[in-house]
């Protein structure tokens, strides 16, 4: 089994490579079709031309483009994505120190959207065309429509500006972690939630359920020990998915509840005009979500051992 896996892992991290170029690239180009001029903007307006012309060298902005991209790819694969053109300190300690807080709301939400959305989708799969499972149902579509930003606020104002039960943003303690969380968790809970009643369901029409059935076990063994395990290959997928798009919502998230993550970094260097720390930001997104799709992939074999690596 080592071998295979160690093959498989292998592979697909050099298939990976033709994807993290292409992110290069789009990122590259994407930042500088932002209108303006990031050397002004950065400067300040009452900066004088010899000294807006000063900081485009030291950008490298005055190079041609594929200079520029070619410069850029060289420092990326080196492990350096420069430094950033307003704080002047290097782009990866600024990732690094907003990373735990960016990694530690999306496990958290992801954890909370299995609980959840397992939960739920089981509940609804157990009680199929009933009013639990049209309950689950309605609160699962609720979720997949309500805005983050507009959930995280209403969230905000009840619990913690009328209720005063939770800090309205910031971090520190665990308390603070607890609005941006569910507020992130939300979407991602309803996709599970649904997922899992629906393979659930499939599965529990299948032969060996019947069988199990026919021997006389109860119906709560027959769904938790024989059709559980076996829906939930799509779950695990969606899962998968759904921790990348975390990353992506934090954005928004971290931004409303004043979250020091990424996505409150990422929206910062967007105003500044920040080139390096776009970049990096989306890199290493761009990174982690490749990273998270080849875990999921492993937990195939943990969930099915049928499964085998070829």
């Amino acid at each position: 089994m080592r071998a295979p896996l160690g093959r498989y892992v292998v592979r697909r991290l050099l298939y990976a490579l033709p994807t993290l170029l292409g992110v290069t690239l789009a990122v590259f180009l994407l930042v500088r079709l932002i209108p303006g001029d990031p050397a002004r903007l950065i400067a300040g307006l009452l900066a004088s031309d010899d000294e807006v012309q000063r900081l485009r060298v030291e950008l490298g902005l005055d190079r041609p483009m594929p200079e520029q991209y070619a410069r850029f790819l060289a420092s990326v694969l080196a492990g350096n994505f420069g430094l950033s053109a307003v704080t002047r300190t290097p782009v990866i300690e600024e990732i690094g120190i907003r990373m735990r807080a960016t990694l530690t709301l999306a496990v958290t939400s992801t954890a909370l959207a299995v609980a959840a959305g397992l939960s739920a989708g089981v509940l609804a799969a157990a009680y199929h065309n009933t009013a639990v499972d049209y309950a689950v149902m309605m609160a699962a579509l609720g979720g997949v429509s309500v805005p983050v930003f507009w959930l995280g606020i209403m969230l905000m104002l009840l619990f913690a500006v009328h209720l005063h039960w939770v800090p309205a943003g910031g971090s520190g303690t665990p308390a603070h972690l607890i609005l941006p969380a569910v507020t992130l968790a939300a979407f991602s809970t309803a996709i599970v939630a649904r997922m899992t009643r629906g393979s659930l369901l499939e599965t529990l029409n299948l032969d060996f359920v019947r069988t199990a059935r026919a021997k006389g076990i109860g119906e709560g063994a027959v769904i938790i020990r024989h059709a559980l395990r076996n829906a939930l290959i799509p779950v695990v997928t969606v899962v998968g998915l759904q921790f990348g798009a975390l990353l992506g919502g934090a954005v928004l998230t971290e931004t409303t509840f004043a979250w020091p993550g990424l996505g409150r970094l990422l929206v910062s260097a967007i105003t500044a005009r920040d080139y390096p720390v776009i970049q990096g930001i989306v890199i290493v997104f761009a990174a982690m979500f490749v990273v998270v799709n080849l875990v999921t992939d492993l937990l195939y074999v943990a969930v099915d051992p049928r499964i085998r690596y070829g």
